[in-house]
């Protein structure tokens, strides 16, 4: 098979199962788009909205015009095709065509078989691959600069670039001071930027220092145990990838293969950030297994067999959802399954706000679920799209747990700039899961929400409209 027919089929697996999903909207994606839809009414990240992501996750959506559906969905193939390129590239410089391929296709195949809420979000974490790849092909090549350049890209789109940028270093080590200079450089043309806008204060509030306090409150009991869980977890869903680079590891001979084991030991640590181990921070994790496994399959010979059969599990395992949503949206039902119950709620209050609503009304959102905003079309009141930084909750537990993260300082000064504004619909959608962080519960908010009467509420999500004027 020519190349162009090979990168084709991968595109058509990439489309087919993402248009699959173009009903749902995932939590991680949610954030990034609502942000996106007010930066094309003028706002600014971090001045005008609070986002406590780094500033590529929303502007990158810009791209495809903040669009959800179709749009959202091709975008997410096109992004996994280029990562997939990128991998082949790499494979291919390395070692030749067949590894080129094999990584190719391993990539693709895992960037559809795994964990819909994983594979599916453009946000901060699959939003690093590319320039993950991307950094480390330019260092194996001894392109220090350009290397720490794409390397401060992954930057900014997720913090954990740091680890990319050191992975970057094992293989330029006697260019460091170039590979620095290259990390800095769209670094500093951002501060610049961000600085001009009044926002660069701002953004190191809710970006990095809102991101050291998250990191260090875990809601896991036992991270460490829990850590050897997932990962272990990760490897078995991944165990074709894990045969392949023990393979290459033990096999490889002709590649410094220290460096690899340390790329993997950076990339597992990054994983580990936070003592969370969500299955999307494994991302990080995917570039070098990719790698190693495709040159270790193909040094297995007539035992490639056995290693492929271990791509069964994931395909059982998530294969069959893709046929039940797409069956969903052939015959154009609801899709009934729990990982998306809140993603159909928002629908179900957006369309009860649409028979209510006016040119011009506005709108707050309490709760986890600035897809309301998507949804509905209405603008932000305030610049708070979700209620992290007003309850001091982390979205990660605030569905079962109601003890604070953020200082109450924070939360005080956010709780009265809120109480400033004057929404024409308020959409609770934290309350009706747990009670103790309604919006109702906050005395600080009683006079503000006076004038609010409830008007309509689906099962998840409580919708009050401001009377009079």
């Amino acid at each position: 098979m020519n190349r162009a027919w090979f990168f084709a089929l991968l595109l058509v697996l990439l489309v087919l199962a993402r248009l699959c999903h173009v009903g749902v909207l995932w939590p991680e994606e949610t954030l990034p788009l609502a942000a996106a839809a007010h930066l094309r009414e003028g706002r600014m990240l971090y001045r005008d909205i609070w986002f406590d992501k780094p500033p590529l996750v929303a502007v990158t959506c810009l791209v495809w015009g903040a669009r959800t559906s179709v749009a959202l969905r091709l975008a997410g193939a096109l992004y996994a095709l280029a990562a997939c390129w990128l991998a082949w590239r790499f494979a291919r410089d390395a070692w030749g065509e067949v590894e080129g391929r094999w990584a190719a296709s391993l990539l693709a195949f895992f960037l559809t078989f795994d964990l819909h809420s994983a594979v599916l979000p453009l946000a901060a974490d699959l939003l690093m691959l590319v320039p993950h790849l991307a950094a480390v092909y330019l260092a194996w090549r001894g392109r220090a600069f350009w290397s720490g350049a794409v390397a401060g890209v992954a930057f900014l789109t997720n913090a954990k670039g740091l680890f990319v940028l050191a992975a970057c270093s094992l293989w330029v080590p006697r260019a460091l001071p170039l590979l620095a200079l290259g990390f800095a450089a769209p670094l500093t043309l951002t501060g610049a930027w961000l600085a001009m806008q009044d926002a660069l204060v701002p953004c190191y509030e809710q970006v990095w220092k809102l991101g050291r306090m998250y990191a260090a409150d875990t809601f896991v009991e036992n991270p460490l145990r829990h850590g050897l869980a997932r990962t272990l977890s990760w490897l078995g869903f991944h165990a074709a990838l894990a045969v392949g680079a023990l393979a290459f590891w033990l096999r490889g001979g002709e590649h410094p293969r220290s460096r690899w084991v340390a790329w993997a030991a950076l990339s597992l640590a990054a994983a580990g950030l936070g003592w969370r181990f969500f299955p999307r921070y494994f991302f990080h994790l995917l570039p070098v297994a990719t790698l190693a496994g495709a040159r270790g399959l193909a040094l297995l010979g007539h035992r490639l067999i056995l290693a492929l059969a271990l791509l069964v599990l994931p395909l059982a395992r998530f294969g069959p959802r893709y046929a039940m949503l797409a069956r969903d949206l052939l015959a154009h039902r609801p899709h009934d399954w729990a990982d998306v119950a809140m993603d159909r709620d928002s629908r179900e209050a957006a369309v009860l706000v649409s028979h209510l609503a006016a040119p011009g009304d506005s709108l707050v959102v309490w709760g986890y679920r600035p897809e309301l905003f998507v949804y509905t079309g209405l603008s932000a009141a305030s610049r708070f799209l979700e209620s992290q930084p007003l309850t001091g909750v982390i979205a990660d537990r605030h569905l079962f747990q109601s003890r604070p993260t953020l200082p109450a300082a924070w939360t005080a000064a956010h709780l009265a700039e809120l109480a400033r504004s004057r929404p024409t619909f308020i959409l609770d959608g934290l309350g009706p899961y747990n009670p103790s962080l309604a919006i109702t519960s906050y005395p600080q908010l009683r006079d503000w929400l006076g004038p609010y009467i409830e008007v309509a509420r689906s099962r998840g999500t409580v919708i009050y409209r401001r009377r009079g004027p």
